[in-house]
């Protein structure tokens, strides 16, 4: 009985593994963590729906981790913008400006310095905090 078990869990994790031809780290993480909860899942059960709960819980928190990941090398392999750019027009109401890119929307800069740069995000245009 206990083979049995155990030749199911391996034949999820060697699915997992095998099915994921991603290279990204979403994709990876996920198939790692897939592999890891059914093994777990398997191993504190000793029963196929804990590998397939275990599977789905790890394939999740793998695929979380690794958007992460890609959220953060983004962010670093993001080139610096040069100087030179406008200042953002005040508002009425503190911590908001108006971009000075069109459509010219408000932005809140609220936990943003004076004079730090700031990307407007409907236009994609960076500007610097007054």
């Amino acid at each position: 009985m206990k083979t049995k078990h155990f030749k199911i869990v391996s034949a999820i994790a060697f699915a997992a593994l095998a099915l994921n031809s991603c290279d990204a780290p979403t994709g990876a993480g996920a198939g790692y963590g897939a592999a890891a909860g059914a093994i777990i899942g398997a191993a504190a059960t000793g029963r196929v729906r804990g590998a397939v709960i275990g599977a789905a819980a790890g394939a999740a928190t793998g695929a979380l981790i690794g958007r992460s990941i890609q959220n953060d090398e983004a962010r670093r392999s993001y080139p610096p913008p040069p100087e030179g750019y406008p200042f953002a027009r005040p508002t009425d109401t503190p911590g908001f400006v108006r971009s000075p890119y069109p459509p010219h929307r408000i932005v809140d800069v609220r936990d943003i310095p004076p004079g730090e740069l700031v990307r407007d995000p409907s236009s994609d245009g960076i500007f610097r905090n007054p």
